[in-house]
């Protein structure tokens, strides 16, 4: 058997390889097309210039949607963490049926798309909704509530639409850690909440940070929450790029905007896979 190992290497070249050629062809052409100026109705200066970048850093607008995109992609990461990460847990660890159930509801309900899944939000939270019927006749409030329109309703969606691919990915980290680690801790003495906060939170601290940037990527890159919950009054930087693109035809500046976007997604991920390589350092040292 040792003698007979797969070269896994060599399985995964082909699909690395076309998946880096998609992402640096689609993003040649938005990186091409952002240096070069909207003369109207789609057409392009044929000179290189910096216009659209210089309008997109200095224009307040472009800014402040920026930094509310990045502020409602985070809001969604921790909160779309927070939830999954209990739920990912109880279903690895548990021993009945009712596990393999839970995580097949949990995988159907990604095939799901975007779209079924906002209207569906929309529904639950309309003046007639089924929620606010139930709030009301608990007396929780005293009138309805929408969530198209605001903050907490887009943040909402953006959780909606990756809450499950969250479990699933820290299910598969859980599984990963020896039951027997807990029980020896348990025979120790060791309560739940210790068992989880010194055994599985730092053996699955490396996972939640990636699964925690991924859907934060999915989240700031997320279009159909943003614009069918926003409904115009909750405006992300994806939402600009496609009216920039698709409803003004202004493809430089559209091109210009999604290259920042594309940047501060960059820079985020270095920066926190930067400071959590420092921490670990740290807490090395420490150790």
């Amino acid at each position: 058997m040792s003698g007979i190992k797969a070269r896994w290497e060599l399985i995964l070249l082909p699909p690395l390889a076309l998946t880096v050629v998609l992402l640096v062809a689609s993003q040649f052409i938005f990186i091409k097309g952002s240096f070069h100026r909207d003369l109207g109705y789609g057409d392009l200066s044929t000179t290189y210039e910096l216009v659209n970048y210089l309008r997109a850093f200095s224009d307040p607008y472009y800014l402040n949607v920026l930094l509310l995109s990045i502020n409602i992609s985070a809001a969604a990461t921790v909160l779309t963490m927070v939830c999954a990460t209990p739920v990912a847990y109880i279903i690895a660890r548990m021993t009945s049926r009712w596990a393999m159930l839970f995580l097949a509801l949990v995988v159907v309900a990604q095939f799901v798309t975007i779209a079924i899944k906002v209207l569906g939000l929309i529904v639950l939270f309309s003046p007639d909704g089924i929620v606010n019927r139930v709030f009301l006749a608990l007396g929780l409030i005293e009138e309805t509530f929408t969530i198209l329109g605001t903050y907490a309703g887009v943040v909402t969606g953006l959780m909606y639409y990756s809450l499950g691919f969250a479990v699933l990915l820290i299910y598969s980290i859980v599984l990963t850690i020896p039951r027997s680690l807990e029980e020896a801790a348990q025979i120790h003495g060791a309560g739940r909440i210790d068992v989880y906060r010194r055994i599985i939170l730092p053996l699955t601290t490396p996972g939640i940070v990636v699964c925690s940037l991924m859907v934060f990527n999915i989240s700031i890159g997320g279009f159909a929450s943003t614009a069918l919950i926003g409904a115009g009054k909750i405006v992300t930087l994806p939402v600009i790029v496609q009216q920039s693109v698709i409803v003004n035809t202004n493809y430089g500046m559209g091109a210009a905007l999604a290259v920042v976007l594309l940047g501060a997604v960059v820079l985020i991920n270095l920066f926190s896979v930067a400071l959590v390589k420092r921490f670990r350092r740290g807490q090395a040292i420490t150790v």
